[in-house]
């Protein structure tokens, strides 16, 4: 809540590091920490604070009047700059402007329309992987599938677009706090903004492709010129990376949790709420941030304008205040109200297409295989400052 309540309580620190090894590794213990410490906690080493709970988290999702985005939702100054005026960068008028250049795009009708072609495309990549017999779930399915079909759809020139998975994870681990990660990647970031400006200009564009119709909006002056680049990024960073981990993570589950493929086989219309538990489970990106314009309380914890303040999705997403045992992963659950796609204004405008694309490849292979087993321990060789995702993963299907 946002109101001036004189009886505040200062509000409790922590030196709980969310950015070191083992807690990019696992955090959810840590997370766990936080939570039980209060919904509002200062994160020492950063000086940043942390909403923990879920209701606190939705709630300043759904404010974005408080909780502003256009001051950046990176955790370092110099990202933050060069993504200002991109999407997730930008409050209304703005933002707003620039979302609707592909909304219908990426509305549940025109979705619909590209459903048979991604289940036809995702049944015979999978029918290949599946004849096999093993395969890694990261490097041959999960980084593979999703980038096939975004490519196709953005519309960028062949030449260098196969650095964008390099570039997009480079993005986000430049939007951690000052740290040697975010120091290493955010000179690799600098080239993609650099690559889109210069080699994605409209001659060189897939006619009918998102980028196109950016391009498009800007020669009709529904957005200007400037933004063309930032919005070319707002869509193209997140369109792998989300859908990537997301369905890295699903495999990985159901391998770990065979009576829950087992549900999901015998019953493929769980699919759908399947994919939303391994979000939850799994969120791809745990947190971003926010600036508050004005002074904001919560529980009696009071922080000032101009603070910036984590909002931590995977700490919400397995919060026991919400979710009944929710360390527990339970296709059954209901968990659409999950956070890893944030909530309100700001929620990812592509959802839609990452949960078609995912929910097409569990499909096909639900049709084909009963059982999904480990054949090594999951890797993440990359940890990452903001995305949680797998670096490899070895099955065997039958």
């Amino acid at each position: 809540m946002t109101i001036n309540d004189e009886k505040t309580r200062p509000v409790p620190e922590s030196d709980v590091d969310l950015f070191a090894d083992d807690a990019l590794a696992d955090p959810y213990p840590l997370l766990r920490v936080l939570r039980d410490i209060g919904p509002v906690v200062k994160l020492a080493r950063y000086g940043f604070a942390a909403l923990t709970r879920y209701d606190a988290v939705r709630a300043a999702l759904e404010d974005w009047e408080t909780f502003s985005s256009a001051s950046g939702v990176a955790l370092n100054p110099a990202i933050n700059a060069a993504m200002a005026g991109t999407i997730i960068n930008s409050d209304p008028p703005h933002h707003t402007s620039l979302r609707s250049v592909l909304s219908s795009r990426l509305a549940p009708r025109a979705l619909a329309d590209l459903r048979p072609a991604i289940a036809e495309k995702a049944d015979r990549f999978v029918g290949e992987l599946v004849a096999r017999g093993k395969f890694d779930a990261v490097t041959d399915l999960a980084r593979t599938f999703p980038v096939s079909i975004v490519l196709d759809l953005l519309g960028f020139p062949e030449e260098g677009r196969e650095q964008l998975l390099r570039w997009g994870s480079s993005t986000f681990d430049a939007m951690g706090p000052d740290n040697a990660r975010s120091a290493r990647a955010l000179p690799v970031a600098g080239e993609m903004f650099a690559w889109l400006a210069e080699s994605c200009t409209p001659d060189r564009m897939r006619a009918g492709g998102f980028a196109t119709a950016i391009h498009d909006a800007a020669a009709r002056g529904d957005i200007p010129r400037e933004a063309v680049t930032p919005l070319m990024a707002g869509y193209s960073i997140p369109a792998f990376d989300t859908t990537i981990s997301t369905l890295a993570s699903a495999v990985w589950l159901f391998a770990r949790f065979p009576d829950q493929w087992e549900a999901v086989r015998r019953d493929r219309s769980l699919i759908h709420s399947a994919i939303n538990e391994v979000l939850r489970v799994e969120a791809p990106i745990p947190l971003f941030a926010r600036v508050l314009t004005r002074p904001y309380v919560r529980d009696g914890y009071r922080l000032e304008e101009g603070e910036r303040v984590l909002l931590l999705f995977g700490s919400a997403n397995h919060d026991e205040r919400h979710y009944p045992d929710p360390d527990r992963f339970d296709v059954r659950r209901y968990a659409a109200d999950h956070l890893s796609f944030g909530y309100g204004i700001h929620a990812c405008a592509g959802q839609g297409l990452a949960k078609l694309e995912i929910h097409a490849v569990l499909d096909a292979l639900a049709r084909r295989v009963k059982h999904i087993e480990l054949q090594g321990p999951p890797r993440r060789d990359e940890l990452n400052n903001m995305t949680r995702s797998l670096s490899s993963l070895p099955v065997a299907v039958s």
